[in-house]
């Protein structure tokens, strides 16, 4: 017969434990019972992992942000596919090993006919979020766990996984579960976002403060305004049900017309739209427009009377129309390092918050500008880019703040308006910035806080309102040091600073790899040889994708007919640079073991035990080695073993 849980130190929330273990006994599970720990098969693991790519690529990012949160806590952080089988996890290293009892751990499925009432099966049955503490597990094996879960949801409100923070029930917190619930809404944003290529999206909140937080809603519609979705805040701002807004259209929801929206990205600078939502409720928001279809390109083109002024850039604009295509989202390959720069430079958006990208030549950081553009509140306004590198400095000053008539020998007749007022309304993009001269910098300051462009030869100022991205690959600390760079230019243009990860350190690199082919391809047929892969996987790329793209563009040529790029349509210099810049190998055993894993063992590669093995083999044997050794921690292992946790991500596929 059923009987009543005892009474714990976490509340049973609307009585779902009582209505979950009633469910359990009805599975026929028994509270003594040892439930099946065995974990799918890898190559299925995989598989599931890819079947739920979209909900996985989104999610390790909030996995990583809730995991510093609660590090050091005795808790793991899991993400489980939409029937509780878990996908990823990351925890602590003296949690772990517990964990394994249970088999809390990739591959095996959390659901309550498998395991009874826990956090994950529970908040998928009850499509709810589930705090399950201590003895309120229908298992006894489970009674030292305390576990707070959250379900996932897609667009339609179909439940797609579950986040959830699972620990020694002695560290239990009652903070736990807004974390997990902050976190999976994050990442039900970011799958809504991702959803809806050519449509219009609205973000909207009646407090102005709240767009562009968790809190505000979001709606998609058709480029000609038909109701697509909403996102969970969107649907109970609005107030209506999910099949009731099916009849509505923008226009009916928000009091205004779709051309209004278009009308207000043309302006220099677009504020928060002011709209009243058909229930009366004045709201503010943003829109995004992406908008596919060629039938639309007028909505990108320049406002009538700036059109027969410059017909030449409004015919650019429509002409470019498809570039508008390259947000953020489409940034989005499955990289932990990159997810998390995206997510960063997502937050600020239409935030008047100069962004500065760093990292290596090669790196994308024009791209990622340019996708920043695509999603700002600008998007409608020009996008200007001006590498400071490639100027030579005789000229730059003209090219960036334009010069009259006669302000100089040789000067254009009727002068010209200069970089910075081209991108009036729109986005400014300083490539390598750190290389600007010196003497320009006092002047590209004083433009930056007064918002007024004063021309070479020329006495009066025009007001310019712009937006500024930055980009260098130097340390500007250090030319601040060296007196190259100017102290406080560094501190107006340092807003939100990011690093575009080094290809090398990426680990999404076969899907970069199948995107650039598709590109660079009349009809995406190509494709490479696994040899080609493991050879891309162990060079160090040192002109990053720069000098990838080239590499695969040569050889789309040399395959000529054949789909399969191989060994023979690789350049001679490519083979020797795998000769010359493969990575290193791991250092000796005990060379890296410092800080939380000093006790710990690091893992050499035993060259002695597998002489004539494949260098791929050495180092899937060694990673294999200090996964076993570290409970499964990849952190702890990577340590160990001297490499980015990336490294071990973007092995653990080839594994046994």
């Amino acid at each position: 017969m059923y009987t009543q849980p005892a009474r714990t130190a976490a509340p049973d929330m609307g009585g779902i434990i009582t209505t979950s273990h009633e469910r359990s006994l009805a599975y026929g599970l028994c509270p003594d019972s040892c439930a099946d720990y065995g974990p799918i098969a890898r190559n299925d693991l995989s598989l599931l992992i890819e079947q739920n790519r979209m909900l996985h690529a989104h999610a390790l990012p909030a996995m990583e942000t809730l995991y510093q949160q609660i590090i050091n806590t005795h808790n793991m952080v899991l993400l489980t596919d939409a029937h509780g089988v878990i996908l990823h996890s990351l925890g602590d290293a003296d949690f772990l090993e517990k964990a394994n009892r249970v088999a809390l751990q990739p591959g095996v499925a959390w659901s309550e006919e498998s395991k009874g009432t826990n956090a994950i099966g529970t908040a998928i049955a009850e499509r709810a979020p589930a705090l399950v503490h201590a003895d309120q597990h229908y298992l006894n094996a489970n009674h030292f766990l305390t576990c707070s879960a959250a379900p996932i949801t897609d667009h339609l409100g179909n439940v797609v996984g579950v986040l959830d923070v699972s620990g020694d029930q002695r560290s239990y917190h009652q903070h736990t579960m807004a974390l997990v619930r902050m976190s999976a809404l994050m990442i039900e944003n970011q799958l809504f976002s991702a959803t809806f290529e050519d449509a219009i999206t609205i973000h909207f909140h009646t407090r102005p403060e709240f767009v562009g937080t968790l809190m505000e809603g979001i709606a998609s519609f058709t480029p000609g305004g038909r109701f697509l979705s909403a996102n969970r805040n969107g649907l109970f701002q609005l107030g209506l049900t999910y099949s009731a807004l099916q009849t509505h259209t923008f226009s009916s929801l928000f009091g205004l017309p779709v051309s209004a929206l278009f009308d207000h990205y043309r302006t220099a600078a677009p504020g928060l739209l002011d709209m009243c939502m058909h229930n009366g409720v004045r709201v503010h928001g943003r829109a995004q427009l992406r908008l596919a279809s060629n039938q639309f390109q007028h909505v990108l083109a320049l406002p009538q009377e700036q059109a027969t002024a410059r017909p030449q850039a409004a015919s650019n604009l429509a002409a470019n129309a498809a570039r508008k295509l390259s947000g953020l989202r489409y940034l989005r390959t499955g990289d932990a390092q990159l997810e998390l720069v995206l997510d960063k430079v997502t937050r600020v958006l239409g935030k008047d918050i100069p962004i500065m990208i760093m990292g290596e030549t090669g790196t994308g950081k024009e791209l990622l500008a340019q996708a920043i553009h695509n999603d700002s509140p600008r998007a409608a306004g020009p996008f200007v880019a001006v590498n400071c590198a490639s100027i030579p400095e005789t000229l730059i000053e003209s090219e960036l703040f334009g010069y009259e008539d006669g302000a100089f020998t040789g000067a254009r007749k009727k002068g010209a308006s200069g970089r910075i007022l081209q991108a009036n309304g729109g986005t400014l993009f300083l490539d390598e910035i750190g290389d600007m001269p010196f003497s320009l910098q006092a002047r590209l300051l004083r433009v930056l806080q007064e918002r007024m462009v004063t021309p070479l030869g020329s006495g009066k100022s025009i007001p310019v309102n712009v937006e500024v991205i930055c980009a260098t690959n130097h340390n500007l600390r250090e030319r601040i040091a060296q007196g190259l760079f100017r102290e406080d230019l560094y501190y107006r243009l340092n807003g939100l600073v990011v690093k575009l990860p080094p290809l090398r350190e990426r680990t999404d690199l076969e899907t970069v790899v199948k995107k650039i082919l598709a590109i660079e391809s009349d009809n995406g047929r190509y494709e490479v040889s696994q040899e080609i892969l493991d050879l891309f996987h162990r060079h160090r790329w040192p002109g990053n994708f720069r000098q990838l793209t080239n590499l695969l563009r040569t050889a789309i040529v040399m395959a000529g007919d054949e789909q399969e790029i191989c060994l023979r349509h690789m350049p001679d210099d490519f083979m020797d640079d795998i000769a010359a810049n493969t990575a290193a190998l791991p250092p000796p055993a005990g060379a890296m073991a410092t800080g939380d894993d000093a006790s710990a063992p690091a893992i050499a590669f035993d060259r002695t035990t597998t002489s004539g093995a494949r260098l791929d083999e050495m180092e899937y044997t060694a990673i294999q080695k200090a996964l076993q050794a570290h409970g499964g921690n990849i952190s702890a292992a990577a340590r160990a073993l001297g490499v980015s946790r990336n490294t071990i991500y973007r092995k653990m596929p080839h594994l046994k």
